[in-house]
């Protein structure tokens, strides 16, 4: 029993693939899609005029949370050798303190919950980078036992790595060690536009329990032709997606990116619960 997902029964085909290939590492798949913003843009313009404090990182997280809470098996992750759906959503990401190279990174995670929107999301992100940043920066789980399990000597550290890990397989690591920790949570998520820099693809970790992992990156504008024949200016952002392919397979996945692709164009939806469901 684990405290923080339940047991999914398995059919025999995939608790074999799952035999056969039961390290993450070995079954990561790589998905680049394409998405036309132009609407989300206007939707943030128009919003911005009206003094709303939404940023487009923020429109992406609740994005993600309402797909997942239409797309359950997107939530799941496999821990030794068996399947289990996470009993939250949680969306994580990793902040800098300060915008310096030589900045301190800490872990960062938003739960989605039934009845947040952009609004909520958005409030409740701005409150924990704040929080971070600031001079009495929360340093509570995962971060805290990063900064003492970090500066131990290798012969002390690395045994201790190695029963955290067996420790994490079972589901029997204490609070102190996944809270706030981006490894155990829903997706891990790198807002790349916001340094000027493209999507990318990124590993996932055997570690924890994220099955998968999406980097966004700059919104760029193209000229395209529309239906009329003439031209116009549309706004398009790439998403790098990696995913664990045992949560699910490339039809569900497919699937998936085309409900963010719906949410995107249709960015009024952002502003209903993320638990209501999309019928595309």
């Amino acid at each position: 029993m684990r405290r923080d997902a339940r047991r999914v029964e398995l059919p025999a085909l995939m608790q074999c693939a799952i035999d056969l290939k039961p390290t993450r590492k070995e079954n990561e798949v790589y998905i680049d899609r394409k998405v036309d913003v132009t609407e989300l843009v206007r939707y943030m313009e128009e919003k911005k005029k009206n003094g709303a404090h939404y940023t487009y990182f923020h429109a992406f997280l609740t994005t993600i949370g309402k797909v997942m809470y239409n797309r359950p098996k997107l939530n799941r992750f496999i821990s030794n050798r068996h399947m289990y759906e996470h009993n939250d959503i949680l969306l994580s990401f990793v902040a800098k303190m300060t915008l310096d190279d030589k900045a301190e990174e800490l872990m960062l995670v938003v739960p989605i919950e039934e009845n947040d929107n952009i609004e909520t999301i958005a409030a409740k992100t701005a409150r924990k980078v704040e929080n971070l940043r600031s001079a009495k920066a929360d340093k509570a789980g995962a971060n805290n036992a990063v900064d003492t399990l970090g500066r131990l000597p290798n012969i002390i550290r690395v045994p201790i790595f190695g029963l955290i890990k067996i420790l994490g397989k079972h589901g029997l690591l204490p609070k102190s060690l996944t809270d706030n920790n981006i490894y155990f949570t829903s997706m891990i998520i790198s807002n790349l536009g916001s340094i000027k820099c493209g999507a990318i693809y990124h590993n996932l970790a055997d570690f924890g329990t994220c099955s998968s992992l999406a980097t966004i990156g700059e919104i760029t504008s193209e000229m395209k032709i529309n239906d009329e024949g003439s031209e116009e200016v549309r706004k398009y952002c790439h998403f790098g997606v990696t995913l664990d392919e045992r949560i699910g397979d490339g039809f569900y996945f497919a699937r998936s990116l085309s409900l963010i692709e719906h949410i995107l164009q249709h960015p009024q939806m952002l502003e209903e619960p993320a638990s209501k469901k999309i019928d595309l």
